[in-house]
């Protein structure tokens, strides 16, 4: 069996846990995609998944590759795919059930993957899948966001957030953001309308009639968030399921989104919008892959602008 590098964990834990080594080399089968992983990233998912807080939802097998962001080649492809042939670059997001990325090979469906956006790095488009489908999952497919609506959209400046803004903007919405004050400028710059800075003021007290929440704090801050919507409007969690009981009591409704499989129609859509200019993932850092335990603890330190690059190869 052939081998190649990979990130592994062995057990639940801190970055400490994370171990770079050899795997087993996947083979594509049957409408898969057998993808040279050029770059990949550090998500909240990963910290999360890595220390055993997904383990209710996805019950991993060790040792287990984590990874949901793929940037890269086409190596080879399983019998009865026709969209993708080999030499082919292409962005995909592996599936959080299996995940995979942290590896020179992954294999995953062809469903999963869209040509990468040709204005774009490896670098660059490596920070678009996971973010802009989860995005895209809230806000368009269970919030349906509509031009003329306003949003407000938590922790504006990260990975999912700062795709948020622009999605929004670019869906015709008044867009509404929380960060801290050194990002305001940044988020200005991402498309929104109004910024609020939450170490100064309680975004309740700044935000009103809003048509939908984007929550990707969880905790108190969902809490807070069902006094800032109008009646009809929809809190989407992407932490945590809100209280179905709260959003009645409060004539709203409410969502918990995971941004399950397929991707690859959305990721057509972004890339597009990525080649047009509409929308840009944001990276904040690259580093190589072996170096992933600088780059778990530095994405769970929080405040990361957008995303951290790891790259795998060239």
């Amino acid at each position: 069996m052939s081998t190649m590098k990979a990130v592994r964990i062995h057990t639940y834990g801190d970055a400490s846990v994370l171990t770079y080594e050899d795997a087993p080399r996947p083979t594509p089968a049957a409408g898969e995609l057998l993808i040279r992983t050029v770059a990949t990233t550090a998500n909240p998912f990963d910290y999360a998944a890595r220390a055993g807080y997904m383990s209710g939802f996805f019950p991993y097998e060790f040792p287990h590759t984590l990874g949901l962001d793929v940037s890269g080649v086409v190596e080879a492809v399983g019998e009865g795919v026709t969209q993708f042939a080999p030499g082919d670059e292409v962005i995909a997001r592996a599936n959080p059930a299996q995940c995979g990325a942290y590896a020179e090979y992954i294999a995953l469906p062809a469903t999963e993957a869209a040509p990468k956006p040709g204005s774009l790095s490896h670098e660059q488009a490596a920070a678009l899948p996971h973010v802009g489908y989860t995005a895209w999952a809230a806000l368009i497919g269970a919030g349906g966001i509509e031009a003329g609506q306003t949003v407000l959209i938590h922790a504006a400046a990260g990975g999912v957030g700062s795709m948020a803004v622009q999605l929004a903007k670019w869906r015709g919405a008044t867009v509404i953001g929380t960060a801290s004050a050194s990002n305001h400028a940044f988020v200005k710059e991402l498309g929104a309308d109004e910024v609020i800075d939450y170490n100064a003021v309680p975004f309740e007290s700044a935000a009103k009639d809003v048509d939908l929440v984007l929550d990707t704090i969880g905790g108190e801050t969902l809490e807070r968030s069902w006094g800032v919507l109008k009646k009809g409007g929809m809190l989407v969690s992407l932490l945590q399921p809100p209280s179905e009981e709260t959003a009645v009591a409060h004539g709203v409704r409410q969502a918990f989104v995971m941004s399950m499989p397929p991707a690859g129609d959305a990721l057509r859509t972004l890339a597009d919008l990525a080649d047009s200019g509409t929308i840009k993932p944001v990276v904040s850092s690259v580093m190589p892959l072996p170096d992933i335990q600088q780059a778990h603890a530095q994405g769970e330190g929080r405040h990361v602008r957008g995303k951290i690059v790891l790259k795998v190869s060239e």
